[in-house]
């Protein structure tokens, strides 16, 4: 699945075009490694998203194309 698509679908960012913004200025690492909004995302990646000065660090659990609210939280896992 797409990283963009991904951070929209597990509510991490809320919109797809937010999340577009953030690849495209170098705020999400996968694995370490600066990642475009095409980039695929797999299970057991580890994403690292700067939100200003505070960063978040995921590890990918699952990956559905569609996901109600309160299960989206079940997508990843906070490190």
């Amino acid at each position: 699945m797409r990283l963009d698509k991904y951070l929209k679908v597990s509510r991490l960012i809320k919109r797809r075009s937010v999340a577009n913004e953030a690849c495209d200025n170098g705020r999400v690492l996968i694995n370490d490694k600066p990642a475009k909004a095409s980039a695929n995302v797999k299970v057991g990646d580890i994403l690292t998203i700067s939100f200003g000065n505070k960063e978040v660090r995921v590890e990918v659990l699952s990956i559905q194309e569609t996901v109600k609210k309160d299960e989206a939280a079940q997508l990843f896992q906070y490190l």
